[in-house]
């Protein structure tokens, strides 16, 4: 979905308004009480609704993302366009390149196709150990997951205790549709990553990710080659005993 595709009815538009209302007391009440908080965008189209909202408040919470080495052109590009449109340089975490060297050369170039194990050490190294230094020091971090996304956050909380991290984190827009995201987006005038625009719904890696066709899931192209319950990088994955 896009803003071009979106009928917005006046049902939707009082839904959003009375999300945004509650999204922006809960990211002031983070910046508040949590502080050093920090907002982790993937410069997805939900990251690009809370970058909106936290810059235009003028919250005291760091914004970062993480650049993988392996991200498509347009995510690049939408980087750029969010420095020009707020004024922002996004605090950039890159992998270690003693990690990805290994990997590679252990394991290949695109090793994370041959299996479920070889993908998530790919995805370790390059966004996992990142977003630990990128959370080191902080009280509490900020994401834009939604539980409609994927069956592995069904259930997903407004707030829970990350253990994995140690810290807390909060969920903002757990309870939004996607027709809800893209009409904030559409209201405000939000930058968003081209590839929505082709039918990419959610974005990742270029390699692990790909366009999807009518009534797929949401999620459907990312590792498009896994069952739905392992699609998780490890960045949101509970800590277990």
């Amino acid at each position: 979905m896009t803003p071009n595709l979106l009928n917005i009815t006046p049902e939707l538009t009082a839904s959003v308004a009375s999300k945004t209302a509650a999204v922006r007391t809960l990211l002031a009440e983070v910046a508040a009480d949590w502080s050093p908080a920090t907002f982790a965008n993937s410069l997805g189209a939900e990251d690009m609704v809370l970058t909106d909202l936290i810059v235009k408040s003028q919250l005291p919470i760091e914004i970062f993302s993480l650049d993988t080495g392996r991200l498509p052109l347009e995510t690049y590009d939408l980087m750029a366009a969010v420095q020009q449109h707020y004024g922002l340089k996004l605090k950039v975490y890159f992998p270690q390149a003693e990690e990805v060297e290994s990997f590679v050369r252990n394991h290949g170039i695109n090793a994370f196709y041959e299996s479920v194990t070889l993908r998530k050490a790919c995805c370790y190294a390059r966004k996992v150990e990142p977003l630990r230094r990128a959370l080191a020091g902080k009280r509490a971090w900020i994401t834009g997951l939604r539980a409609e996304q994927a069956a592995t956050r069904v259930g997903l909380p407004s707030r829970e205790y990350d253990e994995g991290n140690g810290l807390e984190k909060f969920n903002p827009l757990t309870d939004w549709s996607e027709k809800e995201v893209w009409t904030y987006i559409k209201q405000n005038a939000v930058p968003y990553n081209a590839l929505h625009d082709k039918f990419y719904p959610s974005i990742g890696c270029a390699p692990c990710t790909r366009a999807i066709s009518l009534g797929e899931d949401v999620r459907s192209g990312r590792w498009w080659w896994e069952s739905a319950d392992t699609k998780e990088c490890g960045l949101h994955l509970k800590a277990t005993t």
